[in-house]
């Protein structure tokens, strides 16, 4: 039940009086009505009317308010059903029908419902810390303005011509140079295509 009420005191001046403390409402929720009790027992009625009736209801109709006491009475809104404002009022009856009080009651839709993703749920794995190589990797790429995987084919671009360094001077001839040249061009293609 929500925080939103109405009070109507029961017997305050003179036997099978009402008085409403406000004679309007309007709510996006469902509400209390806080019978308020004074000189006297009563027997208190209550009912709603008009289109309220049909997105509303009342926790019980007849309510015996002692005196001094406090007599809460849920009214419960189908709050799903409410799509436009929606106008009826709340009815409060005393001395069988002789004493009356009228609260005009507009329930107004409430904001939409936001959807949650179920992964909120889940608690958060923490990012696993990075390796010395990545560390290494995101201080050149901060430094050069390369992203890590030009870096990546950098680095294996030059082990390549490394390679073909070593072969060429263990092995000699023009067949190796060529290779060599291969690598090497190979290679600067590579960062042409990926620095671009």
């Amino acid at each position: 039940m929500s925080g939103t009420e109405v009070t109507v005191h029961v017997n305050r001046r003179a036997a099978d009086a009402l008085e409403v403390a406000t004679d309007a409402l309007e709510t996006s929720e469902s509400f209390a009505l806080h019978l308020t009790g004074h000189e006297t027992p009563a027997h208190v009625h209550c009912r709603l009317d008009g289109d309220l009736e049909r997105i509303a209801s009342v926790d019980g109709s007849n309510h015996y308010v002692e005196p001094d006491a406090v007599t809460a009475v849920p009214v419960t809104v189908d709050t799903d059903a409410v799509d436009a404002p929606v106008d009826g009022r709340l009815e409060v009856l005393t001395g069988y029908g002789s004493e009356s009080v009228s609260i005009a009651v507009t329930v107004v839709p409430g904001p939409p419902g936001v959807d949650v993703d179920e992964r909120l749920a889940e608690p958060r794995r923490p990012d696993p810390d990075p390796t010395p190589l990545e560390r290494i990797l995101d201080r050149v790429s901060a430094v050069s303005g390369l992203d890590a995987g030009a870096l990546a084919v950098l680095a294996l671009g030059v082990v390549a011509v490394g390679i073909a360094a070593v072969t060429t001077a263990t092995i000699g001839g023009p067949v190796a140079t060529a290779g060599i040249a291969v690598v090497v061009a190979g290679l600067l293609v590579a960062l042409f295509l990926l620095v671009r």
